[in-house]
């Protein structure tokens, strides 16, 4: 249950913008400046549907900005039901289905979309007006600049500048996901609102890693724009083996690289797609052995196959 609303996929970092920014529009980029700080100013409740690969959920969502902190529950209403509950960025506690999937990284803090940086690599334009759960909204596209990442669609709020409707599409147009709001109220939610029920499931945070357990890994192609934000190492007891995990970002898209040894010709090559997410798994042998290679996140399928490819081990790990 992947809640849009909360623009977890909306981040970036500052970096100088190059000329070709001025394809992008001065309003466009004004508009989500106002997005970011109502994600960070502006508490609201409401509910919104979710559809992917034609399969519809329906959610409710509650988000409280309280002396500096945000506090955010969401409660998914179709069948199981599934809860999250997170402060600050950091999941507290979770239910049903997610709580097998839901690991908090150490030290993690809210990210801020940052329109310079999707400049970059994005051409942001606004694309009109429409009226969305019964409020008026601004429509903001963002259309890449290469065949490597995902176009998006934004209807935001003219009042709050909230995200009403989000839409994904690929490079033909066609819808990848959408996210829509029905109802959207600017109430304060109560502590009863955002009250975890019994079955939400605390989460512990992960302990943090030494520095020196970086993963010993390294891409020799990635799609321009895209930066190393976190590289890490842990154990799989399970498996009995060690896991290298590096995850990649944009500004707006991000991947996942996730690196295992393996024995003798363990498993095959595979190459998922479940809506805008893929996962590839390649095996490559390297001068310490025999690795699978998987990438996950939300980008083409071709980009991803070719990063999984591009990946090399770094040459302290190959001294090993």
């Amino acid at each position: 249950m992947r809640a849009l609303p909360l623009l977890s996929l909306l981040i970036g970092s500052c970096m100088t913008v190059p000329a070709l920014a001025a394809n992008s529009s001065p309003e466009a980029s004004e508009w989500l400046n106002k997005l970011a700080r109502a994600e960070q100013a502006q508490s609201y409740q409401g509910s919104f549907v979710y559809e992917r690969n034609g399969s519809f959920s329906s959610h409710d969502i509650w988000h409280r900005v309280q002396n500096g902190s945000v506090s955010e529950r969401l409660l998914q209403l179709d069948g199981t039901a599934q809860e999250i509950v997170r402060v600050d960025g950091k999941v507290q506690c979770v239910s049903g289905a997610l709580v097998s999937g839901v690991v908090t990284p150490p030290d993690s803090a809210p990210r801020v979309l940052d329109p310079l940086k999707l400049m970059s690599w994005y051409d942001l334009s606004v694309a009109g007006k429409s009226r969305v759960a019964g409020r008026d909204a601004v429509i903001v596209t963002l259309t890449p600049r290469d065949q490597h990442r995902y176009a998006f669609e934004l209807h935001l709020d003219r009042q709050t500048g909230l995200p009403l409707r989000s839409l994904m599409l690929n490079d033909k147009g066609q819808l990848l996901e959408r996210l829509q709001m029905t109802r959207l109220d600017t109430t304060v939610p109560s502590d009863a609102d955002l009250h975890a029920s019994a079955s939400c499931k605390p989460v512990e945070p992960a302990a943090p890693t030494p520095p020196t357990r970086v993963a010993g890994w390294r891409s020799d192609w990635l799609p321009p724009g895209f930066e190393l934000v976190n590289s890490s190492v842990h154990n799989d007891p399970s498996r009995n083996s060690t896991v290298s995990s590096l995850m990649y970002d944009d500004g707006l898209a991000r991947f996942s690289v996730f690196l295992e040894p393996v024995k003798g010709n363990s498993g095959t090559d595979t190459r998922v797609q479940l809506g805008p997410t893929v996962a590839v798994s390649r095996h490559l042998t390297t001068p310490t052995g025999k690795v699978v290679v998987t990438v996950v996140g939300e980008i083409p399928m071709g980009t991803a196959e070719r990063i999984a490819l591009s990946m090399r081990a770094q040459d302290a790990q190959a001294r090993q």
